[in-house]
């Protein structure tokens, strides 16, 4: 591996997040594994003698602030005591907080623990009308709570707009370096990203369309269990559109010929819930094509990533496809 992790850093974190397990009460023989890499590193910590399980997420530095980091569970547990959505428990500290840390070459690494949630992720091979549909229900929960919740002093995170996605500031990478990119593509992908300004900019930031949103809500961070649709990984909630959250839902799924159904049912499940409106609605394949090309930076700019080295050039190849008929539709 090379890049933003690599075997030593993850060994060196797992070991530093192990030395904090008495934190959660947990004893220091507990075995600590790896669970994915991403933004962050993920470590499944577990007592065997109390079958106790615990999931330790490392901040990478330089992502989130501590605030950041302290707002987005802040909102978790409002959304917990409210009951809007299945999400494991933030666990405490002994001062109450979240967050602990450890030293590493004298910079500070957070990590904060969450309680296990059992499930299992969807398969992209199973159908998915019916998880989209309870997703949809799930989505405009969220969304509803985000407009009505008076946010703490102080609640900071991140923006999602044209600008940090694939503008001139993104949170994650450029897509102009994405893997195997050959110039006609590169042209393809630029004009794709002025269309989605000017459609992005013509939509607005008004309060009913854009707000906070989970904006990760893919297969990934979400775990069926019976009748239950978990939903995990708040790590990349911040200020975006709601129809965002449908784009996420189907990350790396873009090119799949079901996605229009999909979307049906994200929509008809939303709809239980809360209004969406039929300009809204047209929008969502804008937000599919920006979630593609944010993609595609962060898989050129997380290349250690399993993801990014299971899906390579080909993905990229994939987004400058999916650009080409997004343009060919756009008037």
């Amino acid at each position: 591996m090379s890049g933003l992790y690599n075997e030593e850093l993850l060994e060196t974190l797992r070991a530093g997040a192990a030395g904090l397990l008495d934190t959660w009460g947990l004893p220091p023989d507990s075995q600590v594994t790896l669970l994915n890499i991403s933004e962050n590193a993920t470590f499944l910590a577990r007592d065997t003698d109390a079958d106790t399980r615990v999931v330790l997420r490392v901040h990478r530095p330089g992502y989130h602030t501590r605030r950041e980091i302290e707002s987005e569970l802040d909102w978790i547990a409002d959304l917990r005591a409210h009951q809007i959505v299945d999400t494991p428990e933030p666990l405490t500290v002994a001062d109450g907080g979240h967050i602990a840390t450890f030293d590493l070459n004298g910079e500070h690494r957070e990590v904060v623990a969450f309680a296990f949630m059992s499930g299992a992720e969807p398969s992209p091979e199973s159908d998915l009308t019916d998880g989209f549909h309870k997703l949809g229900a799930i989505s405009a929960r969220l969304h509803d709570h985000a407009r009505a919740w008076a946010r703490p002093a102080g609640f900071q995170r991140k923006h999602w707009t044209w600008d940090t996605t694939v503008g001139p500031t993104p949170h994650w990478g450029d897509w102009r370096a994405a893997m195997g990119l050959a110039p006609q593509g590169a042209e393809i992908l630029a004009r794709t990203s002025e269309v989605l300004r000017d459609r992005l900019a013509a939509h607005g930031t008004e309060p009913d369309r854009f707000g906070l949103i989970h904006a990760d809500l893919r297969l990934a961070n979400l775990l069926v269990e019976g009748d239950r649709l978990g939903v995990i990984d708040f790590d990349d909630c911040g200020f975006g559109w709601f129809g965002y959250d449908f784009a996420a839902a189907v990350s790396f799924l873009e090119h799949e010929p079901y996605i229009p159904d999909l979307q049906d049912a994200w929509v008809a499940g939303y709809r239980t819930v809360a209004p969406l409106s039929t300009e809204d609605e047209a929008m969502l394949p804008t937000f599919v094509m920006l979630r593609r090309l944010l993609l595609t930076a962060w898989l050129a700019s997380h290349a250690e990533t399993p993801t990014a080295q299971e899906l390579g050039a080909a993905y990229t190849d994939g987004t400058v496809n999916l650009a080409d008929q997004f343009l060919s539709t756009t008037p």
